[in-house]
């Protein structure tokens, strides 16, 4: 098991950048694949991106790829994502998440993931 804690996030102008991190505790980071999911208001929660438990293999929805970036230092046992180009569409609170571990590929859907941190909001302004 694992807990995350987000940071990071606050208010910045589109075509600005932030970068989220997100701390967990354990000796098993390694192990979990790991996820950033956002919620925009009177919206579902969608997943952003994640990365494989190996930091191999990194994916990305649609709305971000060419933008954010997911990195993980298993070392420091924290996961980022680096966000550029920001858009007011990317208006929303930033979840991290951590997948079962040593689970294959990264996961896309919140029942995937066993593990949240309570959420870091990120505001765009136009």
């Amino acid at each position: 098991q694992v807990q995350l804690v987000e940071s990071g996030g606050g208010l910045v102008q589109a075509g600005g950048s932030l970068s989220l991190s997100c701390a967990a505790s354990g000796r098993t980071f390694s192990t979990y694949a790991m996820g950033w999911f956002r919620q925009a208001p009177g919206k579902e929660r969608e997943f952003v991106a994640g990365a494989s438990w190996s930091g191999v293999s990194t994916y990305y929805a649609d709305s971000v790829k060419g933008r954010f970036t997911i990195s993980r230092d298993n070392a420091k046992n924290t996961v980022y994502l680096q966000m550029n180009s920001l858009k007011s569409e990317d208006t929303a609170v930033y979840y991290c998440a951590a997948a079962p571990p040593y689970r294959v590929g990264v996961p896309t859907t919140s029942s995937e993931y066993d593990y949240w941190g309570q959420g870091t909001p990120v505001t765009v302004s136009p």
